[in-house]
């Protein structure tokens, strides 16, 4: 008997040890006071759901525009530079590419306001350029979907624009390159009637020189520029004559470039014809904010009002004990 005495009284007297029915015992005791403290965090986390700013986000997809949207920008550049132009493929990943880019800094600047906002655009796949996922946070869901909607339009006008302006500095480009080759072309033109004009007259001179009138010659096709005095005085003065009333003899290739030189000059684009991108799934209208999570708050709120009352009561009650034992 005496042995479970002692026994009891040290374990009574270990300070490692925990009476679990104990600590239940006082917290229901104290139930009244926990119950206070977790009401009161109940109020604040109310208190924090009307007051905090919600946040919402909108999301599209997006990915490059089909051939109908850039038609009228591939038709230009098959124009402008023909069999070199870029194939449409490579038009549709270059623009959509652009597109990318130009949002990324719009981004990036929203981000660096005074009053940051979140807009974000990353690849739908992983290791995937596209589809895009574009991502803009605001504090109701309308505005969100609005505005979201509002970024994607602005950054296809600024690449509209971006690609007129390339498109025409190409334009002028083209046609400075295609005047100064008729220029050539007519340059030498010109010097190869000069030089006929002056192979005539050299062989006229020889005719005089031989005092040969009247053709000395019947097939005037085995004439050379060697036996041309021999057509005679009357014939080469007149072949003189026509030669230089005649007009310049252009070749196929002149025609064909003064061809080209007019459609790119008559060549008109609407930038408002031409889209950057297509949409896979337009901006959404979020139904579920971001935050504050209404429950998750609420939860958290009773987890720690429990706890802090808790550890009110049996602070308390460790107190108490202290004092009784001093």
């Amino acid at each position: 008997m005496t042995h479970n005495n002692n026994n009891a009284v040290m374990r009574s007297n270990d300070p490692e040890q925990i009476d679990l029915i104990d600590l239940l015992v006082q917290l229901w005791r104290g139930k009244w006071l926990i119950a206070t403290f977790i009401a009161l965090a109940i109020v604040l986390a109310v208190a924090y759901l009307a007051f905090a700013k919600e946040k919402w986000t909108s999301t599209a997809i997006i990915t490059e525009p089909d051939a109908a949207q850039i038609g009228s920008y591939s038709n230009a550049l098959n124009i402008l530079y023909g069999t070199a132009a870029p194939k449409l493929s490579d038009i549709q990943e270059s623009v959509i590419t652009r597109y990318n880019a130009s949002f990324s800094a719009l981004s990036q600047t929203l981000a660096n306001l005074e009053v940051p906002e979140k807009l974000t655009i990353e690849s739908v796949v992983k290791d995937k350029s596209l589809p895009l996922k574009v991502s803009y946070v605001n504090g109701s869901a309308e505005a969100a979907q609005k505005q979201v909607a509002q970024y994607i339009q602005q950054v296809d006008e600024q690449i509209q624009k971006e690609l007129e302006v390339d498109l025409n500095d190409n334009i002028k480009q083209q046609v400075a390159t295609l005047n100064d080759t008729l220029t050539n072309q007519q340059a030498i033109a010109q010097e190869q009637k000069d030089l006929r004009i002056k192979q005539v007259a050299e062989a006229l001179k020889y005719a005089e020189a031989a005092n040969i009138t009247s053709p000395k010659i019947q097939q005037t096709q085995d004439v050379t520029q060697e036996t041309m005095f021999l057509l005679g005085t009357e014939a080469l003065q007149s072949m003189i004559e026509r030669e230089a009333s005649r007009p310049l003899t252009l070749s196929d290739s002149y025609y064909q470039n003064k061809q080209k030189l007019l459609d790119i000059q008559k060549l008109k684009i609407d930038p408002t014809s031409i889209h950057a991108y297509r949409y896979v799934m337009k901006p959404d209208l979020p139904i579920r904010r971001d935050s504050p999570k209404r429950s998750l708050v609420l939860i958290l709120a009773v987890l720690l009002g429990g706890i802090i009352g808790s550890g009110v009561v049996l602070g308390r009650n460790a107190v108490r004990n202290y004092q009784s034992k001093a």
